[in-house]
Formats: structure tokens, C-alpha cells, sequence
């Protein structure tokens, strides 16, 4: 091996990195205002999931915030959760 030649960067899956880092970060739910729910719903459809552009839009949100928010909001594994947090809201 050449001493000049430079080691390339893996390539990582850009997906996996970002729920890797917010599958460490303890999961609970994020209010937003109703504008900035409206905010990432727009931008997530222009953009899809690109958490830092959104995040750019929505001031004082990091993107591991939104991304949280909107896996939150829109999986599956979350419903019970959802509906617990709005039955509690209510009473």
C-alpha cells in the first residue's frame, strides 16, 4: 500500500443512522403547535424524510425532534400510546 493513499469513508446507510440515533434517545412525546405540525407535514411531503431540511423550517427544533414527532405521530407500534396521551388529555 501506498503511505499517500487515503483511506475512503464507508458509505452508511443514512437511514439506519438516523434511527439508530433516535432509537437512543428516550422516547417521549413532543408537543408542537399546530403550526409547526402543519410546517412538517408540508415539508415532509415536498422532502420526505429529510429531518435536517425540515428542521431548518421550524425553528428552535433539532431534526432528531421532528423525526421523533413524526414517527411518533404516524407509526403503528405508537397507536396505544396516541390514544392513552388523548384519553389523559381529556380528563
Amino acid at each position: 500500500m501506498d503511505k499517500y493513499e487515503q483511506k475512503q469513508p464507508k458509505i452508511q446507510n443514512p437511514r439506519l443512522k438516523s434511527s439508530e440515533e433516535v432509537s437512543s434517545i428516550e422516547w417521549e412525546f413532543i408537543d408542537m403547535t399546530e403550526q409547526e405540525e402543519d410546517i412538517i407535514s408540508r415539508m415532509h411531503q415536498l422532502v420526505g424524510d429529510r429531518w435536517g431540511l425540515i428542521a431548518g423550517r421550524v425553528p428552535g427544533r433539532k431534526p432528531e425532534e421532528i423525526e421523533r414527532f413524526w414517527l411518533m405521530r404516524n407509526s403503528e407500534s405508537f397507536k396505544d400510546k396516541r390514544i392513552r396521551r388523548k384519553i389523559e388529555k381529556i380528563s
